[in-house]
């Protein structure tokens, strides 16, 4: 499997070395990355140019910068901009640490989104996943995964794979400030599809001041 990973970022140069480092090391040769930027203003448009300027045949690297953000205004950019059929979306303080590559390609055969697994990692201390929306990446697999503590469909695009003709197909609403993970789950599981939680998928996701994950915790 060759991947196209669309990496949103604003402001995160303390990891987005990190996870474009962590998408090399673990994804197979070849793999495009797509970086799509909310006029960062600290050193992140500088550490996104160590990985382009390396220019290595392994990786392709795009940068895009985009103004009046939201969560799915920066999803379609990336797609459109994808040339592998296969999207994975990272966030950019996220690390990629696990994928099973057989099994994702089985699951997205039948599945329209898959997510993993994400490990809370708060200034170098792994939180208990049993609280907040941690509680929600279990250890076992899920199909069509029904949130409790938010009462509805769950998924969650910090670690996500799609195929790119279900994403053109049913693109993300981009007058949503946050949730669009959520809200996309919703509809589909309600037109009859279904959505993948693969704990076998993980990443390690790391606190920073602007995460919206971390908000309220």
């Amino acid at each position: 499997m060759i991947f196209s990973v669309i990496i949103r970022c604003k402001n995160e140069d303390q990891w987005i070395g990190h996870s474009i480092q962590s998408v090399i090391d673990i994804l197979p040769i070849h793999t495009e990355i797509i970086i799509i930027d909310n006029n960062s203003n600290d050193d992140s448009k500088n550490i996104i140019n160590m990985f382009i300027n390396e220019k290595t045949n392994d990786i392709t690297l795009k940068y895009f910068n985009i103004d009046n953000y939201s969560p799915g205004k920066a999803i379609n950019l990336g797609v459109k901009n994808c040339s592998y059929e296969n999207i994975m979306i990272l966030s950019s303080h996220c690390v990629l640490t696990k994928i099973n590559l057989n099994k994702i390609e089985n699951l997205l055969q039948e599945n329209v989104a898959i997510w993993g697994k994400q490990i809370p990692i708060y200034k170098g201390k792994k939180i208990n996943r049993k609280r907040y929306i941690w509680k929600n990446f279990e250890d076992k697999d899920n199909i069509n995964y029904y949130s409790d503590g938010e009462d509805r469909y769950f998924l969650h695009n910090a670690l996500s794979i799609y195929k790119k003709s279900i994403l053109e197909k049913y693109i993300k609403d981009e007058k949503l400030v946050g949730k669009e993970d959520r809200y996309w789950a919703i509809d589909r599981i309600n037109e009859g599809h279904n959505i993948y939680y693969d704990s076998e998928l993980e990443c390690n996701h790391y606190y920073t001041n602007n995460g919206a994950t971390w908000k309220s915790i």
